[in-house]
């Protein structure tokens, strides 16, 4: 017996070691960790850098911290929040076209404090947030003391929250062992962001964003929040009733002398853009082929006249032209000036085949020439291709805001040196509106169409060529060549072809049957008119189309 007890000792000594060794295991396993997490490390910055979360997701472009305050990337601002900040760099001007005036800002710019409005270091240009934020309708929050540097920037609207039940701790991840980011007292309110089976990822009074057990929180509610900020007012110019518009070419002064001629077979048109001015280079300056005595007669007829202005010219390249403000305002300037000088009623941009790099300096040029037009009272439309992902940078959104009208140029599905098809099927217009209306309000939107079709010939060695063809001419061709025509409800014209000595040639017809059912679309979806390209080409029958009754 008395060997029995040293042994029983002995064991129970074992089994409680054993015990506290589980037991010690299952502590460290289930105890919340103390440690306290490295905020630069969270937020990945050093120094003055400054990281920029918004909608609660962490950006990877940083802000800096200089001055006492806080400054953010232009290049960030102009994607994400505001891109109406314009920054020349070949003038290191800063440039914000509001409706009524343009403001400009330099390096040397100081705010209310005294300290730069904009820093330029490696190339970039920051802003501080409070320039950003006189001008742009968000919700900026900037940490800006210590380590872990941060500024939290959202979009208004309903956000959801909770009500913190006890003092408990935000962590870098969802789990008792992941590091403390911040602490979080009783009654604290916390925008919870998801929402997982046992923990939530939420954003804290403090800034921070991170992970909390769910039995810590109330019950999630929704929440609308809303700031002060007065979005500037962009007021439009508009005609009354529907437009019809035709557009005349001219390419000579001469050619003014066609105006009676082009007009008198017209029905209920109501504007007429004339193609008078062509940029010839790089520095603002364009020829002009305006003629007071042709304006004096359009209004004698009741019709207003959108001198039109193209990039056409070989000698032009616009991405250079537009990315110089004292250019801009040269060409502004000088637009301006011809308006007064010929009474003209509006203008009319045809600004095509434009490289991606020259579309933020185009949408600028609008900007800043909507705004003595819009005080004068002067109509500014704008000419665009039927929406591509290859000409989104034409910016339809902010052309829709700025400009009195947005032309959608309901052709050139199929054009010269492409595959043969139609310059203007059924679908290429009714996808193109729906395209555009995603961008535009239809009380701006003028639906384009063609007077025109093109004449394709196929060579015996398979080569495709093909020319512009008028409406009156190519019925004369129907006619002469004694083409079977095929009504074709896919596009919505008629399809002819016939074998001659230059080999097989087929056409898509423009025609009033076509025309009425692109106009069928365009009333359909209550659009703000329609413009014809162009006057002298069709016949007195496609005016019975080009109705709105």
């Amino acid at each position: 017996m008395k060997k029995i007890v040293p042994v029983l000792t002995a064991v129970s000594l074992i089994i409680l070691i054993a015990a506290g060794f589980v037991g010690f295991q299952v502590l460290e396993r289930y105890m919340p960790t103390k440690e306290r997490a490295d905020l630069a490390e969270v937020y990945h910055v050093s120094g003055d850098e400054t990281a920029i979360i918004y909608n609660y997701e962490q950006q990877e472009q940083t802000g800096i911290y200089e001055n006492g305050q806080t400054y953010l990337p232009i290049s960030w601002v102009n994607d994400h929040i505001n891109e109406r900040f314009y920054w020349d760099s070949i003038e290191d001007l800063l440039v914000y076209a509001l409706p009524d005036q343009i403001v400009y800002a330099d390096a040397e710019t100081k705010g209310s404090n005294g300290a730069p409005l904009l820093l330029v270091k490696d190339e970039e240009v920051y802003l501080t947030l409070g320039l950003i934020a006189n001008y742009t309708d968000v919700q900026i929050q900037a940490f800006d003391s210590g380590d872990g540097k941060r500024v939290l920037i959202n979009d208004w609207g309903a956000r959801n929250v909770a009500r913190v039940k006890k003092n408990t701790s935000l962590r870098i991840k969802g789990g008792v062992k992941s590091k403390i980011v911040t602490d979080l007292g009783r009654d604290d309110t916390v925008t919870v962001i998801d929402t997982m089976e046992k923990w939530s990822r939420v954003a804290s009074p403090d800034g921070n964003v991170g992970y909390v057990e769910n039995k810590r929180l109330s019950d999630v509610e929704s929440q609308k929040f809303s700031g002060n900020f007065e979005a500037p007012v962009y007021k439009s110019t508009s005609m009354s009733g529907k437009i019809v518009l035709g557009w005349h070419q001219v390419t000579t002064q001469d050619g003014n002398n066609s105006f009676d001629s082009v007009v008198t077979k017209t029905k209920g048109m109501n504007v007429i853009s004339p193609t008078w001015f062509s940029l010839t280079d790089n520095n603002g300056n364009y020829k002009s082929l305006a003629s007071k005595d042709y304006v004096a007669k359009a209004h004698a007829k009741g019709l207003q006249v959108w001198a039109l202005i193209d990039n056409f010219s070989a000698d032009v390249q616009t991405e250079t032209l537009l990315a110089s403000t004292s250019t801009r305002r040269k060409l502004i300037d000088s637009l301006i000036a011809d308006v007064g000088k010929y009474d003209l009623d509006g203008l009319n941009l045809d600004f095509e085949s434009l490289k991606k790099e020259a579309g933020v300096h185009y949408i600028e040029f609008i900007r800043e020439l909507s705004i003595p037009c819009r005080q004068k009272g002067i109509i500014l439309s704008v000419d665009n291709y039927v929406p591509a992902g290859y000409n989104s940078f034409y910016d339809l959104r902010e052309q829709g805001i700025v400009a009195d009208y947005v032309i959608m140029m309901g052709y050139d599905e199929h054009f010269a040196g492409g595959e043969a098809g139609s310059v203007s099927s059924i679908n290429y217009v009714k996808n193109g509106i729906a395209g555009m209306l995603e961008n535009v309000p239809r009380e701006k939107l003028i639906g384009g169409v063609p007077f025109y079709t093109r004449l394709w010939t196929e060579a015996g060695d398979g080569t495709i060529t093909s020319k512009a063809m008028g409406i009156a001419e190519e019925k004369r061709w129907v006619d002469n060549n004694q083409v079977e025509l095929t009504w074709q409800a896919d596009t919505a014209q008629y399809y002819g072809e016939v074998q001659t000595s230059d080999g097989a040639q087929f056409l898509w017809m423009e025609e009033e049957r076509s025309l009425k059912e692109k106009m069928n679309v365009i009333r359909q979806n209550d659009l703000a008119g329609v413009a014809c390209w162009k006057l002298g080409f069709e016949d007195s029958a496609a005016w019975d189309s080009i109705q709105w009754n």
